[in-house]
């Protein structure tokens, strides 16, 4: 198979082996993982010529999502960012902010601001993301962070430099249906590599407690976040599987880390998206 980078990523268990190296008490992250044999996937890539001719351009085309998730990352902005730095040579960047997710009760809203260094060489790119919570009351303004592997090495090094290749993209997902908790989704990955699956990250609006998850204790590839699960709304629910198998089941993982087959079960979340002048590709 002939790779077409950026838009041909290898998918595999390294990064969820990784993770259970992290060691932070509240990071639940996969333990029992045998490696499989990597497979190449295409992903469906917009028109190169169109992204490079207007870069900024996201809602105009169909969003797109390395892991087909339904809370796709800004991922045409990504492939038109590094369209540009490839075809210019310049190291550039960028900056974007996802829309607002406020709260059932309108007390709170949710937003990312996504960061994107690209450069000529796409390995060598990286993306990075913090996560904001807003009381619409206050005005107060706090951020949070995942624990996850990518998301604690996405700062810059003892010797001031920042590894290239990272993708830690942080996105709002869910409020739960009285708004005391927030999901999101941590999307992790490598340029080029092997690596990429989702984490759920959990603040809980009245202890101000962040919670890092991931299915652990079965054997998968790829896991992607899908929301709360309805059957049990205290757990969040996952897709994971072997990439090659065509049927992955699905899985809910409560606070504890614990991870159980969810037959029939069905996400959902709950909170409002609002767009504003900010949404979008930041000057």
């Amino acid at each position: 198979m002939v790779l077409l980078q950026p838009c041909v990523f290898l998918y595999g268990a390294w990064l969820l082996l990784e993770a259970a190296k992290v060691g932070q008490l509240n990071v639940i992250a996969p333990t029992h993982l045998r490696p499989v044999p990597f497979t190449s996937i295409a992903l469906r890539c917009p028109s190169t010529s169109v992204l490079a001719s207007n870069p900024d351009m996201h809602s105009q085309t169909v969003q797109i999502d390395p892991l087909d998730s339904p809370h796709p990352v800004p991922w045409n902005w990504v492939l038109a960012n590094l369209t540009e730095s490839s075809s210019t040579g310049i190291v550039k960047t960028r900056y974007y902010r996802s829309q607002s997710l406020v709260s059932p009760d309108g007390e709170y809203a949710a937003y990312s601001r996504i960061q994107m260094q690209a450069k000529p060489d796409f390995v060598q790119s990286r993306v990075s993301s913090v996560l904001f919570v807003e009381n619409l009351k206050t005005g107060n303004v706090q951020s949070i962070s995942a624990t996850s592997p990518f998301s604690e090495n996405s700062l810059p090094t003892a010797e001031g430099e920042q590894r290239g290749g990272m993708i830690a993209i942080l996105i709002p997902v869910g409020w739960t249906k009285t708004g005391d908790r927030l999901l999101a989704r941590e999307f992790e990955s490598l340029f080029g590599s092997d690596i990429a699956s989702d984490y759920a990250v959990i603040w809980h609006r009245d202890t101000n407690r962040v919670n890092t998850l991931a299915p652990s204790h079965i054997h998968y590839t790829n896991a992607v976040l899908l929301g709360w699960s309805q059957a049990h709304p205290d757990r969040v629910l996952f897709r994971a599987g072997i990439l090659g198998e065509e049927t992955w089941p699905l899985w809910t993982v409560d606070l504890s880390g614990q991870t159980t087959r969810a037959l029939g079960d069905q996400p959902q979340v709950f909170g409002r998206s609002v767009n504003s002048a900010l949404t979008g590709p930041q000057p």
